[in-house]
């Protein structure tokens, strides 16, 4: 019999059971897994694909299981809402354009409210101006979603709907390009209305993607919901419910698809979105295969709005009336797809001096805003995108910064992830649909 303060030793019908601190040293061992217990800090990312990019995740594992996740973002940082300060507010479109590079009419949009909103100018935008945003932002939506059905697809093993999503949305930025001469960073949309208005081929494409999408959705459909690896991988994977989504920020298609109805377009309307008839889809469940669902039904309630709009657009201007504000919108791109009309150009160089002036100063000055500051919020995407803009009455901003949705939803990847498979943390980070120029601005 030892005296240890620790260790006993006594005899019983079993044998010899040795006891510490008064445990049963079998019973001790026998809860012990030295191989499970064993925790080891990983890296993930970061890298293309799996993280979306530039975001690092730190995660702590025991075992196959996420015992914490920590996102770690800023590898992508570009300081554009710092290089706003150093140009005037017109350039600043070409600047905001590159954040969600996924979703640029939205970050151009919000930015021109915003500054339409300082210059006291939001009732004189006009209304084919209006209707032009709202048809740029939803067809701008459906690419936007279409590029997170494609890459999560292939995150979790469903090549084909890679190749399916981006091949629709070639469709719609081939629409772009023919409206605002590029295909993604496009700064179209101005403060005062935008670049110029919308040609009549560009009418008749858009026209037949509403009369070709219907189909490919069931395609991604058939494709992927009755798929049981797709499900096994999505249902009540990630699970984030609206309480967890309200505490932390979250917005957009992950608030909804925990059923909370949010969407800015209807609970606080701009662009007249009031005036338009569609739905806002929820799913009760706040797993990945519930943002599935949502982003799906979104790209149909988006494919309505640009029906409604093209039957909404009227002829008339695209730019306001004041010419101390309106950028020169009645350009024309030229024959190579680039630049401008030649019938334009001789216009302001040779045939009117007003033009001429008014040209080169609002390039090189811009105008001034007067002294203020706003905050102006948008449904983009991935949810709330709001602009603090603020003016000291110059003709530059003092100050934009971006309510980015996918650096706030980005908080809700450890409560999605732990506890979880280190497999899941991919589809649970895919379903969030980041953008690191966005979060990283």
């Amino acid at each position: 019999m030892t005296t240890s303060n620790y260790a006993s030793e006594r005899e019983t019908d079993e044998g010899r059971v040795f006891t510490v601190t008064g445990g049963d040293w079998d019973t001790i061992v026998s809860g012990t897994d030295p191989i499970n217990d064993e925790r080891i800090v990983v890296n993930m990312g970061p890298q293309h694909p799996s993280t979306h990019g530039v975001l690092r995740l730190i995660l702590e594992l025991e075992g196959e299981t996420v015992r914490e996740a920590r996102s770690v973002v800023g590898y992508l940082h570009t300081g554009i809402e710092k290089n706003l300060e150093y140009r005037n507010w017109v350039q600043g479109s070409t600047f905001v354009t590159r954040m969600d590079y996924l979703a640029p009419i939205f970050n151009e949009t919000a930015y021109a409210l915003a500054v339409e909103k300082l210059l006291g100018i939001t009732d004189d935008i006009t209304e084919r101006a209006t209707t032009i945003r709202v048809l740029m932002m939803e067809l701008n939506r459906i690419s936007s979603h279409l590029v997170w059905l494609a890459t999560t697809g292939m995150e979790l093993g469903a090549i084909s709907i890679m190749l399916y999503g981006f091949r629709e949305r070639e469709y719609i930025l081939d629409i772009f390009e023919t409206i605002t001469g590029l295909r993604m960073n496009h700064a179209y949309v101005r403060p005062g209305g935008v670049a110029q208005d919308v040609p009549d081929e560009a009418i008749v494409k858009i026209r037949e993607f509403l009369k070709m999408m219907p189909k490919k959705l069931k395609e991604y459909e058939d494709l992927l919901s009755g798929q049981p690896i797709w499900t096994e991988r999505t249902k009540n994977v990630a699970v984030l419910d609206v309480t967890g989504c309200v505490a932390l920020g979250i917005t957009g298609p992950v608030l909804r698809s925990a059923g909370l109805a949010w969407d800015l377009r209807k609970t606080m309307p701009y662009c007249g979105y009031e005036t338009y008839e569609f739905d806002v889809p929820t799913h009760p469940d706040g797993d990945v295969w519930g943002r599935y669902q949502v982003r799906l039904a979104e790209i149909r309630e988006s494919m309505k709005l640009v029906e409604q709009a093209l039957d909404r657009l009227r002829p008339g201007p695209v730019m306001v009336a004041d010419r101390k504000i309106a950028w020169p919108a009645q350009l024309a791109i030229g024959v190579d797809g680039m630049g401008n009309s030649l019938e334009h150009v001789a216009k302001i160089m040779g045939q009117s001096m007003e033009s001429l002036i008014h040209h080169f100063k609002l390039v090189t000055e811009g105008f001034r805003v007067p002294p203020g500051q706003v905050y102006v919020a948008i449904e983009a995407p991935r949810g709330e995108l709001g602009v603090h803009a603020v003016s000291d009455g110059g003709t530059r901003p003092y100050r934009v910064h971006y309510r980015e949705p996918s650096f706030v939803n980005l908080q809700a990847l450890p409560a999605m992830a732990e506890g979880g498979l280190i497999a899941d943390v991919i589809a649970g980070g895919a379903s969030l649909d980041p953008v690191m120029g966005g979060c990283d601005r």
